[in-house]
C-alpha cells in the first residue's frame, strides 16, 4: 500500500458518511439540551439566558440565540451533524443557513406552546425536507398524547411524531435513527415518484 491506498487503487481506509441534521422548534424547546445529550463532542453553544422565570417550574431558562453545533458517529462509516435553528422569530432568516444540505430534521414540541412549531413545520414543508415531530416531556409531563399533537399540528400522513426526552442520550440517539429511517423511506416514495 501506499498513500493509505490499496493495490487496486481503492482508499485502505473507510471513509464515513457524513450527514446534517437540523433540530429546530419554538423557544425553550430542548433544542440545545437534544444536542447537548447525543453530541460526542463537547457541543458548540452560543447562548443567551432568559431573564424570566418559566411558569412552571420557577427555574431560569435558556435559549439558544444562533445555534449549536455538535456531532455523533454512529459506527465507524456514517456521522451526524447536528445543528440547531434559532427558536427567536427575529433570527428566522438564519434558517436557510443553518439548514443548507441538511438530509433532514428534528422539530421539538413542547405540548405547552404547541404554536412555536408551525414556523418550523411550515420551513421544512416549503423546501421538501423530510422532518419529524419530538415531544419533549417537560419535567416528567405531557399535556396531549401523540395522536392529539399530530391532530393539533395539522401534519401530512408518514411525518413521525415521536415522545423523547432529549435529556436522556439514550433517547436522543434513537430519535436520530427513527429520522434516518424517515428520510430514508421518503427519498424512497420520492423516487418512485
Amino acid at each position: 500500500m501506499v498513500s493509505g491506498l490499496r493495490e487496486d487503487g481503492s482508499p485502505a481506509y473507510a471513509v464515513p458518511t457524513s450527514l446534517k441534521v437540523v433540530v429546530a422548534g419554538g423557544l425553550g424547546a430542548g433544542k440545545s439540551t437534544l444536542v447537548g445529550s447525543v453530541s460526542e463532542i463537547t457541543p458548540l453553544h452560543t447562548e443567551e439566558v432568559y431573564t424570566t422565570k418559566d411558569p412552571r417550574s420557577g427555574v431560569r431558562r435558556s435559549s439558544t440565540v444562533t445555534m449549536d453545533f455538535g456531532w455523533l458517529t454512529f459506527d465507524e462509516d456514517l456521522v451526524l451533524y447536528l445543528f440547531s435553528a434559532p427558536g427567536q422569530e427575529g433570527l428566522w432568516p438564519l434558517w436557510d443557513e443553518v439548514a443548507l444540505g441538511a438530509l433532514g430534521a428534528i422539530v421539538l414540541a413542547d405540548t405547552d406552546r404547541l404554536h412555536e412549531c408551525f414556523a418550523a413545520i411550515d420551513y421544512f414543508e416549503q423546501r421538501g425536507t423530510p422532518f419529524l415531530i419530538a415531544v419533549n416531556p417537560f419535567f416528567g409531563r405531557q399535556l396531549f398524547d401523540l395522536q392529539t399533537v399530530r391532530a393539533a399540528l395539522a401534519l401530512r400522513p408518514g411525518v413521525p411524531v415521536v415522545q423523547c426526552d432529549v435529556r436522556d442520550p439514550r433517547a436522543g440517539r434513537e430519535l436520530l435513527v427513527t429520522l434516518i429511517e424517515h428520510v430514508r423511506t421518503h427519498t424512497l416514495a420520492q423516487a418512485a415518484v
